[in-house]
């Protein structure tokens, strides 16, 4: 079996989510397994070079994974012809530049989201990948958790009959950072730095409606910035500017409604830190990261309201679990899988740049809803 090596250059790696998901539990998990089988006897092996701001971070970073390849100039790393991908977990704020340098310099380009800080700046880069005929994509991780796998498996099967409505709940208390850690970086509560619920989660929120239920053609949101203040990682107090919960609906291409409370300010009386309740004319389901139960019409009870009596029936307990059927792997390695096989043997990928324009576009639209008051429509992006 001989042996593909692609080198990426990972900047941002030094973050929680650039570091657990992306590096650890995607590339080098990938390592671990001995590499992605490309079929015909060919596997393909990631080489990460980690790209940062902070020297000793990226220096320990590497050590205690056994890496070799670190660097804190972005320009050198791009400008080594054997750097094949530049994928890029920073903050949201200096992404765009760092992106279009790696367009510029011919990398393969594999990004999170939002990939921009504007509509405008988003469909650019779109555009600018295009031009350039380098391969593109965007975490929509998502839509690989088992949870929305079985949800789409019931909706290609046929189960609901006609989709009503979707309501998703997402989110858990973020510590405010006096007493507590909080649990997410600080930038993320300042509009100034990039941050807001809405800016981080209408995107994912847009993907997969899409994907699942059709096009968003309208939002309605409202904002709240309900902690305004916080203290920072080393223990100083600031004010949070940004918004840490967002409250939309969705009107989706088809008729069906969406209603999704996003919020860093709540705390979790659910079986998980998201779920979804997709309710159709011939069953509904609940779908969470990992879990999904339904119920069919069939064997739906028939519930009385009542307000003088205490309610005797078991609901939870009237709804069934969807079996798994299949192993599910950590859903951002199953998207690197298909980046990287897109790349190498330009398989059919469309989780682009372009896709993730329309996620900066919902982001953009809902903040503009909650400042106007007012239901603002969501137009097709195109380059």
């Amino acid at each position: 079996m001989t042996r593909r090596t692609v080198r990426i250059a990972m900047n941002g790696v030094t973050g929680r989510m650039g570091h657990r998901q992306h590096l650890v539990r995607s590339i080098l998990a990938l390592r671990e397994q001995g590499g992605l089988d490309l079929g015909n006897g060919e596997t393909l092996w990631p080489e990460p070079v980690l790209v940062g701001r902070r020297e000793p971070a990226l220096r320990a970073l590497a050590e205690r994974h056994g890496l070799t390849e670190w660097s804190t100039d972005l320009d050198a790393v791009l400008a080594d012809d054997t750097v094949d991908v530049y994928f890029d977990a920073q903050v949201t704020s200096a992404r765009a530049e760092a992106i279009t340098r790696a367009v510029h310099a011919g990398k393969h380009i594999y990004t999170e989201k939002p990939t921009a800080a504007d509509l405008a700046g988003a469909l650019e880069l779109a555009r600018l990948a295009t031009e350039k005929g380098v391969k593109h994509g965007v975490v929509q991780d998502k839509l690989f958790l088992p949870g929305l796998l079985k949800l789409k498996r019931l909706i290609d099967g046929g189960f609901f009959g006609e989709i009503l409505s979707v309501r998703g709940e997402f989110g858990y208390w973020v510590f405010e950072g006096d007493w507590q850690d909080a649990q997410r970086p600080s930038w993320n509560y300042r509009s100034q730095d990039g941050g807001g619920i809405v800016v981080d989660m209408f995107p994912h929120w847009e993907y997969v409606l899409h994907e699942l239920f059709g096009r968003v053609t309208s939002v309605t949101a409202q904002v709240a910035t309900h902690v305004p203040r916080r203290w920072d990682e080393q223990g100083k107090p600031y004010d949070a500017t940004a918004d840490d919960a967002a409250y939309g609906i969705f009107q989706l291409e088809g008729g069906a409604v969406a209603q999704i409370n996003s919020s860093w300010t709540v705390r979790v009386n659910r079986d998980e830190l998201v779920e979804f309740q997709v309710d159709g004319t011939h069953g509904s389901a609940v779908a969470g990261l990992r879990n999904c139960r339904v119920q069919h019409r069939s064997a739906t009870p028939k519930p009385v309201w009542n307000p003088d009596i205490p309610a005797t029936e078991p609901f939870r307990e009237q709804w069934q679990e969807v079996p798994d059927n299949a192993e599910f792997d950590n859903g951002f390695k199953a998207q690197w899988e298909l980046f990287l096989r897109h790349v190498v043997l330009d398989e059919p990928y469309h989780w682009d740049l372009l896709a993730g324009a329309r996620g900066v576009q919902l982001a953009e639209l809902g903040l503009r809803s909650a400042a106007e008051g007012r239901r603002l429509d969501v137009p097709e992006v195109t380059l």
